[in-house]
């Protein structure tokens, strides 16, 4: 029976306290958030031995068991220090205070609609922050390119967070080490990059799979402040190489020296579960699908380990060994090692060879000419459109060497978008060998200079050029693997057995913003009243809405919520209906979302009945109480309790 029981008046104060007490506002969160936020949230995650039944960190048991395993280094070591660094360490406990805007406009197209490519536009650390609700150890690799922190290349622009008193509070400073800190605002100085790179850097290896891996560029500036700083976030013990990247040839004018090479700084989430990157060997056979693996015929074996006799064929081979090798290759072909290939009347012995294991170790000197990057701009009609584009070459390269053993349902990041040349690797590397390599970039919408070609050719900002970019390269390595295709099936008559590989032709990607909500929205938040009906009358969907991509404020709540819920940007949330209210569910997690107005009984009925009858599971219930009565908001908590044997959670989300 449907329990129907109204707010008493009398009681109002009591549940407007405990209605309030439950609002978990995402500003005030951060400002109780310390220095060593992260670390003791991760600490409680990984070792929560060290914490007592309040949360203290016991550092004295902590201590004494190091000590109990002889280790010195918590005395003996050194660490990288730089002005600004305890402020690091506090934004990167910070959560994302942004809304996540879909750009419906784009992303409802054809070829962008069931893409998992992503494109995020907007300040990179909170991209981060919310990246890593939903991706925390998913990414296998992450690729960046950030800025060199030479001449005007970089600024430090990051906006202080915290106040005077607020970063006292916080972090524990006098007067004088705020003002040190604060000095570093606007400025390029090496504590100044630092700082930036430093939250960017930590929540990255969050990111990480535990086999991933991340590649820095960087020049002699910041090369060796940057080794020191991936040491610290990452670990010495998982450092893999410092390549060098031959970036020009020939003279130059200079001071001491032509600098004619970049660095790429390389490490492991975990060096144990990290493999070597790898280059394919040469393949002189046919490949082919074997077990599900990938294989080669090699034919040229025989002639190889018995070339001094001339002799490559079955029964040549067998005439000249006798019966014991004929056992051992007949005991090989019915194991499948070996394989019969008929040719001029005689049999070769084809030796089957795991494409994974030929494959070579990188040597630590590349060569990738940066005007080839200007090269691969041209090529798609976008000439002079960026100033230093990174060549595709080197980002195909290393994709290519960090995928060589799977290259199915990668996703890789670069949080320094730029032009977009990551994304325009991994496109291309898909056409080539098959893969389903994913891409997420993240790129602020900085301005371009007015005086540019890129500006004058209607580019106003740095990402809509990198979206250009990715939607110009995908048509043409689309346009270039179907004329192979075609070529091919021209030439020759394809045997499904033993193609290889074949491209989905995912060329597109979806689009999203992060916006700050405007100051009358989050006013309207702060003077919300559960028991005025008016106040609860005015729409708070509304006002997040982006009508410059046609998209809603229902889509941008629940973008937000998704992700912040842990749910990536391909996992889907159906409309489903309950007595003409819209609701939306995420089946795999069986979560529904109640984000619009005027919730009633008969859609309370509704609900009931379905998750009575098995007709819908539900675990979680995330309600947006500005769209709700706050007698409704009673009604549907009190029936789910008392109507349910085992009833979901219901959690209030106000932001």
């Amino acid at each position: 029976m449907l329990v129907t029981k109204e707010c008493e008046m009398g009681k109002s104060k009591k549940n407007l306290i405990k209605f309030y007490s439950e609002i978990s506002n995402t500003v005030e969160k951060n400002k109780k958030v310390k220095a060593n936020t992260d670390l003791l949230n991760t600490l409680k995650t990984t070792v929560p031995q060290f914490f007592d039944a309040e949360g203290n960190f016991k550092i004295d048991k902590f201590e004494r068991e190091l000590k109990e395993a002889d280790i010195s280094e918590v005395c003996d070591g050194y660490k990288l220090n730089f002005v600004g660094k305890d402020y690091a360490r506090l934004q990167t406990g910070r959560v994302a205070e942004t809304m996540i805007v879909p750009d419906c406009n784009h992303n409802n197209k054809p070829e962008n609609r069931n893409s998992g490519n992503i494109f995020i536009t907007g300040d990179n650390l909170e991209a981060l922050r919310h990246l890593q609700n939903a991706y925390k150890n998913k990414i296998k690799i992450i690729y960046i390119d950030p800025p060199y922190n030479t001449s005007n290349e970089f600024v430090y622009n990051d906006v202080f967070e915290f106040d005077d008193d607020k970063l006292k509070n916080s972090l524990g400073y006098s007067i004088e080490e705020i003002d040190r800190l604060k000095s570093i605002q606007g400025k390029s100085s090496h504590s100044a990059w630092l700082t930036f790179m430093y939250p960017r850097l930590k929540i990255a290896q969050k990111l990480l799979t535990d086999d991933g891996v991340i590649f820095v560029s960087i020049d002699d500036n910041e090369q060796a402040n940057l080794k020191l700083l991936l040491d610290d976030i990452f670990g010495e013990g998982n450092f893999v190489a410092d390549f060098i990247v031959i970036r020009s040839e020939g003279g130059g004018l200079a001071k001491h020296a032509v600098i004619g090479h970049d660095y790429l700084l390389i490490f492991a989430k975990n060096i144990s579960n990290f493999t070597p990157l790898g280059k394919a060997k040469k393949i002189r056979g046919e490949k082919v699908i074997k077990n599900n693996e990938e294989y080669w015929i090699e034919t040229d074996w025989l002639r190889k380990k018995f070339g001094k006799y001339g002799i490559c064929h079955y029964e040549e081979i067998i005439e000249y060994l006798g019966q014991k090798k004929k056992d051992e290759i007949d005991k090989g072909i019915e194991n499948g090692f070996y394989v019969l290939i008929k040719k001029d009347n005689r049999h070769i012995v084809g030796r089957y060879r795991k494409m994974s294991d030929d494959i070579s170790k990188f040597y630590t000197v590349l060569k990738h000419l940066n005007k080839n990057g200007k090269t691969d701009l041209a090529k798609i009609g976008l000439d002079e459109i960026f100033d230093y584009p990174k060549p595709v070459s080197l980002c195909k390269e290393l994709i290519s060497g960090a995928t060589i053993c799977n290259k199915d349902e990668i996703i890789i990041l670069d949080f320094f978008a730029g032009s977009g040349t990551t994304a325009q690797a991994v496109l291309e590397l898909n056409a080539e060998d098959g893969g389903n390599r994913k891409f997420i970039l993240v790129q602020i919408d900085e301005p371009a200079n007015p005086e540019s070609i890129a500006y004058k050719a209607g580019y106003k900002t740095i990402d809509q050029i990198a979206r250009k970019r990715i939607m110009v390269a995908g048509v043409k390595t689309l346009d270039e693997y179907n004329s192979k295709q075609a070529q091919h099936c021209n030439k020759t008559k394809i045997d499904n057995a033993n193609n290889t590989t074949s491209w989905n032709k995912n060329i597109g990607f979806k689009h999203y913003r992060l916006m700050n909500p405007n100051v009358r929205t989050i006013d309207k938040i702060l003077e919300f009243d559960p028991n005025d009906e008016k106040l609860i009358e005015s729409d708070m969907i509304t006002p997040f809405a982006y009508p410059a991509t046609r998209t809603d404020g229902i889509s941008v709540l629940l973008s937000t919520w998704m992700i912040a819920d842990g749910f990536n940007f391909e996992t889907q949330a159906e409309k489903i209906n309950f007595a003409n209210y819209q609701a939306h569910y995420v089946k795999d997690a069986a979560t529904l979302y109640l984000i619009n107005q005027n919730w009633n009984t008969k859609a309370l009925e509704v609900l009931l009945h379905k998750i009575r009858n098995n007709e819908l599971t539900v675990n979680t219930i995330i309600v947006y109480p500005y769209s709700f009565l706050f007698r409704a908001i009673r009604e549907l908590k009190t029936n789910i309790k008392t109507n349910l044997t085992n009833p979901p959670a219901i959690i209030d989300r106000y932001y």
